[in-house]
C-alpha cells in the first residue's frame, strides 16, 4: 500500500498518538467523546487517543502545511483507538492506513481518490465491492426538513430500515418524501437519480467523475443511499466491502469534506479515505509469510570471542544471526538452535586455528567446514529451509 501510494505521488505523514479532544469534538459533535479515550494532562488540558487520523492530518496542515503547494498529496498508517465492544474486524486499538488530498475541488480530484483506493486494495489483494454516489440528491430531497427529521431520515437510510423511515417522515408530516427517498436508494443509474431528485449545479461534476471512472474500466456500483457522514462529507461519498467478512464488511470509507476551516484554515477543499487495515487482514485470511534463513553462531568456551566476530560478520551481510547468551555447552548450544533457527555456525578449537567454521544445515543435518565467506554465501543463497 506505501508503495502504491508512493507511485502516487503522496508521501507519509506521522501525527501524534494523542490530541486535543476539542480537535475531534469540532470535526464530529459532542457525542463522539464516549466512543474515545479522554484523559487530562498535568496542564488540565482535555486530550484524546485519536479515534482516526484524518482531523489530526487537516490539523498538520493548519499547522504546517498551508504554504505548501496545492494540492497536497498525503497518507498515513497509523494506530487508532476507540472505546467500544470489541469484536471480530472491531478492536479498541486498530490500524488504519489513508490518503489526504488537499486543495483540489474538482471532478478530477474525486476521481484520484477513488481510483487510488481501488489500486490500493488490489495490490493488498482483497476482494472487494466499491460503491461510489454523492450527497447532492439525498441533500436536496431533504433540504427541508428541519435538522432532527432529516439526522432521523438519514439513520434510517444508513440501516435501509423502510418501517423506521416511514415512522419519522409520517412524524415529521413528510410522507411525500418516502418512495423518492426509497428510489433514490434502490437506483444503480445515475440518470434515474436526476429525475428523482431534479436538476442540481452538481449534476455535471457527478457526470464527469462516472465519465472518468468508466474510462478507467474502475468496477464499482452507483449508490446514492450512502448516507453515513452527512454533517461530514460535502459531495462525493464512496464505500468498499468484503464479502468474507460477514456483518462487519466495510474495509474503506472516503468522500469529498472541507475541514481545514475549523481549526482555524482556510476552507479548503479536501478529499480522502480510510482502510480499516486490520479487517483487510482478516480478509485476506493466512498466509505465508517471507521467510528470511536464521543462523545460530555456537561455540566452545574456548572460542566464543571468534563467535561473536563470526556473528557480527553474519549480520553485515543482511543474515539474522543468534548467539548464545547462556553460557550453555556446545550439544545444549545446538539443541536450542534447532528450535529457532537454520542453520548453526559451529566454532570449536580446530575452526579457530584453521580460521573457518563448520556451517550445520539444521534440517537436513548436512554439515561441512568452510571458510567465512562461503557459509555467509551458502545460507544467503539457499535461504530459509
Amino acid at each position: 500500500m506505501r508503495e502504491t501510494a508512493r507511485r502516487w505521488g503522496y508521501r507519509e505523514i506521522c501525527t501524534p498518538d494523542f490530541e486535543h479532544l476539542e480537535l475531534f469534538t469540532l470535526k464530529s459533535g459532542e457525542g463522539i467523546i464516549q466512543e474515545m479515550y479522554v484523559f487530562e494532562d498535568k496542564g488540565g488540558r482535555q486530550m484524546t487517543l485519536r479515534p482516526e487520523v484524518t482531523a489530526s492530518v487537516l490539523r498538520a496542515y493548519v499547522n504546517e502545511g498551508k504554504v505548501l503547494p496545492k494540492p497536497i498529496r498525503w497518507c498515513y498508517f497509523a494506530d487508532c483507538f476507540r472505546y467500544e465492544r470489541p469484536q471480530k474486524g472491531r478492536y479498541r486499538q486498530f490500524w488504519q492506513f489513508g490518503v489526504e488530498l488537499i486543495g483540489a475541488d474538482t471532478a478530477s480530484a474525486d476521481a484520484e481518490t477513488i481510483t487510488l483506493a481501488d489500486e490500493l486494495l488490489r495490490t493488498a489483494g482483497v476482494t472487494f465491492d466499491l460503491q461510489i454516489g454523492h450527497l447532492a440528491p439525498m441533500k436536496r430531497l431533504t433540504q427541508d426538513l428541519p435538522p432532527e427529521g432529516q439526522r432521523a431520515v438519514m439513520a434510517h437510510l444508513d440501516k435501509r430500515n423502510h418501517a423506521g423511515l416511514e415512522q419519522s417522515l409520517a412524524e415529521i408530516g413528510r410522507d411525500d418524501l418516502f418512495e423518492p427517498l426509497i428510489g433514490l436508494v434502490d437506483s444503480r443509474d445515475p440518470a434515474a437519480v436526476f429525475e428523482i431528485a431534479g436538476d442540481m449545479p452538481e449534476r455535471s461534476r457527478i457526470e464527469e467523475l462516472f465519465a472518468i471512472l468508466d474510462s478507467m474500466e474502475i468496477s464499482y456500483t452507483p449508490n446514492f443511499g450512502i448516507a453515513r457522514g452527512l454533517d461530514y462529507y460535502t459531495g462525493m461519498v464512496f464505500e468498499a466491502f468484503a464479502p468474507n467478512l460477514g456483518a462487519e464488511n466495510q474495509i474503506l470509507g472516503g468522500g469529498t469534506y472541507r475541514l481545514a476551516h475549523l481549526f482555524g484554515g482556510d476552507d479548503a477543499a479536501s478529499s480522502g479515505f480510510a482502510v480499516g487495515f486490520d479487517r483487510v487482514m482478516v480478509s485476506l485470511g493466512e498466509f505465508p509469510l517471507e521467510k528470511t534463513p536464521i543462523a545460530a553462531v555456537v561455540s566452545t568456551p574456548e572460542a566464543r570471542a571468534r563467535a561473536w566476530e563470526v556473528a557480527r560478520a553474519f549480520r553485515a551481510a543482511g543474515i539474522q544471526t543468534e548467539i548464545d547468551l547462556m553460557q550453555r555447552g556446545l550439544s545444549a548450544q545446538l539443541a536450542h538452535a534447532a528450535k529457532t533457527a537454520d542453520y548453526a555456525v559451529i566454532l570449536g578449537r580446530r575452526e579457530c586455528e584453521s580460521g573457518r567454521v563448520t556451517l550445520k544445515n539444521l534440517h537436513s543435518g548436512t554439515q561441512q567446514e568452510m571458510t567465512l565467506a562461503e557459509a555467509i554465501s551458502g545460507v544467503s543463497q539457499h535461504g530459509a529451509c
